[in-house]
C-alpha cells in the first residue's frame, strides 16, 4: 500500500533562472578582450571630478560638466561616473608601461530615450607601449567587430572628437542597409599621459570604448534599450 500524498506542500518544480542578456554581452566581450591580452581593471563608480574629467583633458567649460549632463554627489567635488575612463587613469597611476587593462561596468548619465538609460554598461580599453599607433588601434577594432558580427562585416571609421584621445574616431557598421555607430576609438592624447605621469615623448597608446546595451541591442535585434530594465519575464526567457 502506497504512502498518503501531502496535498498542500508546496511542488518544488520551479523554473531555473538565467544569465541577464547584458551580462551574456559583458561577459563575451570580456572574454573576447582578454583573450587579445587585456587585463580587467575595476574601480568606484562614484568618482572625483578631477578623475572623471581633468584628468582626462577634459576642462570645467565642457558640457559634460553641467549640473543638467551630469549626476553630482554632495557638491560638486565627486560625480557618479560618466564612463569607466578613470578606472584607466587609475591603472596609468598605479603601473608602468606596457600597460593593457579594460574596464567594465555601470557608467550614468542625464539621458533617457528609447536608445538611452540614465545608467547603462560600458567596457573601455586602453594599451599603451612605445610606438603604438592608430594602425593597432585599425587592427584591433577589425579583430572586435568581426568577433562581434561575423567577418563579413563592414566597418567604417569617421573622423571624431574625444578630449582625451587624438586622433579620434566613431566606427560604424553596415546593420542591414543602415550604418549604425558601435564604438568611440582613438590614440591616447599626450595631455592625458602626462596627466598620468607618462612620458608621451617615449610612449603612446590606443583607447576604445563600446556601450554594452548598444551591442546587445544589435545583437538581439533589440529596438528599445529599456526593454533589458523591465522584469518582464516573457523578454528575458528569450535568452536562455
Amino acid at each position: 500500500m502506497s504512502e498518503p500524498k501531502d496535498i498542500f506542500i508546496p511542488t518544488l518544480d520551479r523554473e531555473l533562472g538565467s544569465i541577464h542578456p547584458i551580462n551574456q554581452v559583458k561577459f563575451e566581450l570580456i572574454k573576447l578582450l582578454t583573450s587579445f591580452g587585456f587585463e580587467v581593471a575595476e574601480g568606484p563608480e562614484i568618482e572625483s571630478e578631477k578623475n572623471n574629467f581633468d584628468m582626462l583633458n577634459i576642462p570645467a567649460t565642457h558640457p559634460a560638466r553641467e549640473m543638467h549632463d551630469t549626476f553630482y554627489v554632495g557638491g560638486k567635488k565627486n560625480v557618479l561616473r560618466t564612463h569607466t575612463s578613470p578606472v584607466q587613469v587609475r591603472c596609468m597611476l598605479r603601473n608602468k608601461p606596457p600597460i593593457s587593462f579594460i574596464s567594465p561596468g555601470k557608467v550614468y548619465r542625464k539621458d533617457d530615450d528609447s536608445t538611452h538609460l540614465p545608467m547603462f554598461h560600458q567596457i573601455e580599453g586602453i594599451y599603451i607601449d612605445q610606438g603604438v599607433s592608430f594602425a593597432h588601434l585599425k587592427d584591433l577594432i577589425y579583430k572586435i567587430c568581426s568577433s562581434l558580427f561575423g567577418e563579413k562585416i563592414k566597418i567604417r571609421f569617421r573622423p571624431s572628437y574625444f578630449p582625451f584621445t587624438e586622433p579620434s574616431a566613431e566606427v560604424d557598421i553596415l546593420f542591414g542597409k543602415k550604418w549604425l555607430e558601435i564604438l568611440g576609438c582613438g590614440v591616447v592624447n599626450p595631455k592625458v599621459l602626462s596627466n598620468c605621469k607618462i612620458d608621451p615623448k617615449k610612449f603612446s597608446g590606443l583607447a576604445f570604448g563600446l556601450g554594452i546595451e548598444r551591442i546587445a541591442m544589435l545583437k538581439y535585434g533589440v529596438k528599445d534599450i529599456r526593454e533589458f530594465y523591465k522584469s518582464n519575464l516573457d523578454f528575458l526567457r528569450q535568452f536562455k
